[in-house]
């Protein structure tokens, strides 16, 4: 066992510090056969550096710092001294009486046929949104309207012609 002053108490006889082995310089040109040793030796051997392209991970990299090549595409983004645009910004209005007749299509078909056809010549006017809508509420609604009256001339002609015994006898 050797004490702090080098003295080995099991045999007696003193051991300088120079003796131990201290294990390899981290990096040196030894290695190499130049016999120099690098000046910082904890980091990649001189002329070495990162791959290029490649930084620190996102959230990680130092204040101002940006990969090359990266940013917004030219053209794109706000102007200076103007925020984001805001949502619906220059969108025309969906007209009310488009919306009206959608709904009556579950309720009145006939009133979405009115209001559906209301809303077109209302559209064509004014410019607004829902021209789809209208649409939809008169095809909707004229079909549903031919078949309302398809239903009520069936049964009344099965029911005059059993009333009549001209049915089935």
């Amino acid at each position: 066992m050797v004490s702090a002053g080098g003295t080995d108490r099991r045999r007696g006889d003193d051991v300088s510090q120079d003796d131990f082995y201290r294990g390899d310089a981290p990096w040196s040109d030894a290695q190499h056969g130049t016999g120099a040793t690098s000046p910082s030796p904890s980091g990649p051997p001189p002329g070495y550096g990162p791959p290029p392209g490649y930084g620190p991970p996102p959230g990680y990299a130092a204040p101002g710092w940006a990969p090359p090549g990266y940013g917004p595409p030219s053209g794109y983004g706000s102007p200076s001294g103007y925020g984001p645009p805001s949502f619906g910004a220059g969108r025309r209005p969906t007209n009310g009486l488009a919306i009206a007749a959608v709904i009556s299509i579950f309720l009145f078909p006939p009133l979405a046929l009115v209001l559906g056809v209301l809303a077109r010549n209302q559209i064509r006017r004014t410019g607004e949104e829902g021209a789809g809508l209208a649409l939809a509420a008169i095809v909707i609604g004229g079909v549903a309207v031919a078949m309302i009256v398809a239903f009520v001339l069936f049964w009344t002609i099965a029911l005059v012609s059993i009333s009549n015994g001209t049915l089935g006898g």
